[in-house]
């Protein structure tokens, strides 16, 4: 079945916020939005959807998204962006902004912070000078036929156009399906970050970075 690749609209946001919770579990059954917004997913995807709408574009803006199609029918996405202009900070700040208009409280937003640093602690470092992709995820049906490698092929494409030479993607580590799906399309191992206390709370050891040249063919 032939896939079709578009960018995200604000009307993918359900999608989109689902994309996000889905790619930040991996293969483990809770991930960065569990513990930045606990309790049932209902809430949180409603949370979520407000801050990739949010008037300051961020990495988890719609804005750096493309969605996969099949005969019309949305199964999946993925984002890439410049670490330069859409960094850590932005989102930070999208995220707080829709929290307090939603009656979080600055005690709350402190918990938040507790919560999710020691899954900070294993995120990879962002190199200005590399077109980042993330967030990547596809409906279970869709798995394993060939639409991850379509929006890969995109969403390289466009940081190609944007400038840049080389690329980079994280993968949890024990993402088996994950890495090769990346390393088909180029993707090669630089290192890693692991922390007992994240192994503890998510299952998995930690974080591997993975990095392309852009001018390279498969």
């Amino acid at each position: 079945m032939p896939t079709t690749i578009r960018d995200a609209t604000p009307a993918d946001a359900a999608l989109l916020s689902w994309v996000q919770v889905e790619a930040a579990r991996s293969h483990r059954p809770i991930g960065f939005w569990d513990l930045a917004l606990p309790g049932a997913d209902q809430p949180r995807l409603g949370l979520i959807e407000q801050v990739m709408r949010s008037p300051r574009e961020h990495f988890a803006h719609y804005s750096g998204f493309l969605v996969a199609e099949q005969d019309g029918v949305p199964i999946g996405a993925l984002s890439g962006y410049s670490p330069a202009q859409k960094h850590l900070g932005h989102f930070i700040e999208a995220l707080r902004g829709v929290l307090t208009a939603n009656g979080w409280s600055d005690a709350h937003l402190s918990l938040l912070s507790l919560r999710v640093a020691t899954v900070a602690s294993c995120m990879s470092d962002a190199p200005q000078d590399s077109w980042i992709v993330e967030w990547v995820a596809l409906k279970p049906v869709a798995r394993g036929k060939g639409a991850a490698s379509a929006l890969l092929d995109a969403i390289l494409e466009r940081g190609r156009r944007a400038g840049f030479a080389k690329s980079q993607i994280s993968v949890l580590i024990g993402n088996t399906p994950a890495e090769r799906c990346y390393e088909r399309a180029g993707f090669r191992f630089v290192d890693d970050k692991r922390d007992p206390a994240f192994e503890a709370l998510i299952g998995a050891p930690g974080v591997a970075r993975l990095s392309l040249d852009l001018g390279a063919q498969r």
